[in-house]
């Protein structure tokens, strides 16, 4: 008896081993013009957030949008029984394994090869680029037309797919709204392995489910970008402010009508020694002597940045606005700084942080980021609580918070914001040191970080996450609240077998809706 159970157990092993070394030579069969590799996929297991590894069975290198095509319909065909799970990898600027696949492929969108990058200028001016295109190559090529995207992230060295897969943000959403609300169309490659083009006329759900649709219904491989004319210059200006109800009122009239500003940011700094000195190697005081004599020591202060968009001959014209609109701000008069630097080194300012932070061993660290959306009505509860009372400094890392215009938000996308018409972005952008057990180790920046995820919960803010980051699929109905029932429904519909991007954890099974 005991010699047929163990022959048993040898054929259901051998049968489970053969199935799984099948998987590998039927992906090695398929008609593609790229390849896969099967060995070295240790570097698909990683990302910028640098604490989570998962390591995929494969990836692809695609030469072709049919590459991509050819793969996950070929996963799709496996049917139910197949745990095999595609993900799309941009530029690795995940934050918790989001562009990982376990066990599955993760496609390197980089390598993937197309028409080239075309501009074409006009009335509605727009890039035809891949999806897996960084942004500041599409800077780079359409300001050979003077040109340029309408609407950045602050850091510009990631793809086209993985920015409007989140939304895209920076300090010009106040105005022109999210990189997805910029898109003019997209070529996507579905989770039947379908090729699909759409916009907003043709394809249209299609079109609004991929966009900040965490991956869950396709693939962008390739997008139709909004263009408006390009300066040659930026005045780039901080001020700063004491007291939070003063710098809030200023953010927020600054982004109502019709601002003088191109781009409206702020961060928070607290107990920063030297901080104005630091600020002289970019920028020049206005006020030298009072500016010399300001103390940042145990305070927590309040950043506005801003930024006007120029050509040499408006200079004139430009200063008198400048003028004005400061005039109007209640900032503290001796901390008025201000910078003239060219357009592409102010949208590429963060890859000159990177460049430094890498040459010190910095840039590879875990980061354990935590973005929220906050509710204009609660943003001053939240700055008392957390400003005032959870976080003693700033040192691991900036804390950006700036108000965003509801209204410059497609609803019909997949990103749930808050219900408010203004709501805050506020981003902890903390690093990590691995090896340290103190403040700035870990285990510290992410007690922190639930610290105020709980204290959100317990005050009822209203918050949502942007790049949101949960763990059970409770927690994700809860965060698309009203939007769920919509967002399984086009997963159902795109993604039956829940085969993209595992690595987000929303659906671990195929999704069946009724």
């Amino acid at each position: 008896m005991v010699f047929f159970i163990i022959l048993f157990l040898s054929c259901v092993t051998i049968k489970i081993n053969l199935c799984f070394s099948s998987i590998p030579s039927s992906l090695k069969t398929l008609p593609i013009d790229g390849h896969f590799n099967f060995q070295q996929v240790e570097h698909a297991a990683k990302d910028f957030g640098n604490r989570y590894s998962f390591l995929p069975l494969a990836v692809l290198y695609p030469k072709s949008v049919s590459d991509v095509a050819t793969t996950v319909k070929h996963i799709w065909r496996l049917g139910r029984g197949s745990e095999l799970r595609v993900a799309a990898r941009g530029h690795g600027h995940s934050l918790q394994g989001q562009a990982q696949a376990h066990g599955g492929v993760v496609i390197n969108m980089e390598s993937l090869q197309g028409p080239k990058m075309q501009v074409h200028a006009g009335n509605f001016s727009y890039v035809d680029v891949s999806g897996g295109e960084l942004w500041i190559n599409i800077l780079r090529e359409s300001l050979k037309h003077g040109l340029a995207p309408k609407s950045w992230t602050d850091y510009l060295h990631l793809t086209v797919g993985g920015t409007l897969s989140n939304a895209g943000i920076s300090g010009q959403a106040f105005r022109h709204g999210p990189q997805i609300s910029n898109v003019y169309q997209l070529e996507v490659v579905t989770g039947k392995g379908e090729v699909v083009n759409c916009s907003e006329k043709q394809n249209s759900d299609l079109f609004y489910s991929v966009l900040g649709g965490l991956g869950q219904f396709g693939i962008i491989t390739r997008a139709r970008i909004s263009l408006e004319p390009a300066p040659l210059m930026v005045k780039w200006i901080r001020v700063l402010y004491t007291d939070f109800t003063t710098f809030a009122r200023d953010q927020e009239n600054l982004i109502s009508g019709e601002s003088a500003f191109d781009y409206i940011e702020g961060f928070v700094i607290i107990n920063r020694t030297g901080l104005l000195n630091n600020w002289r190697s970019s920028f020049s005081p206005q006020d030298l002597v009072q500016a010399s004599q300001f103390k940042s020591d145990g305070r927590t202060l309040f950043c506005l940045e801003l930024a006007k968009y120029f050509n040499p001959e408006e200079m004139a014209l430009v200063n008198q606005e400048i003028k004005s609109s400061l005039s109007q701000l209640n900032h503290i008069p001796s901390t008025l700084f201000i910078s003239h630097v060219p357009y592409i080194e102010f949208l590429d300012r963060v890859h000159i942080s990177e460049i430094k932070l890498r040459s010190r061993g910095l840039w590879e660290v875990p980061h354990p980021w935590l973005n929220l959306l906050i509710p204009r009505s609660k943003i001053h509860s939240f700055a008392q609580q957390v400003f005032g009372n959870i976080l003693t400094d700033t040192s691991s890392g900036p804390i950006l918070i700036y108000p965003l215009n509801k209204s410059k938000w497609d609803n019909r996308t997949s990103v749930v914001t808050p219900e408010e018409d203004v709501f805050y972005l506020v981003a902890f952008l903390s690093s990590a040191v691995p090896s340290s057990t103190g403040s700035d180790g870990l285990e510290q920046v992410l007690i922190r970080n639930q610290r105020i995820l709980d204290f959100c919960e317990i005050a009822g803010l209203g918050v949502k996450q942007y790049l949101p980051h949960y763990s059970t699929q409770a927690e994700w109905k809860s965060h698309f609240g009203s939007h769920w029932e919509a967002f399984i429904q086009r997963k159902s519909t795109y993604d039956p077998l829940a085969i993209l991007a595992p690595g987000q954890r929303i659906f671990q099974k195929p999704v069946a809706y009724s």
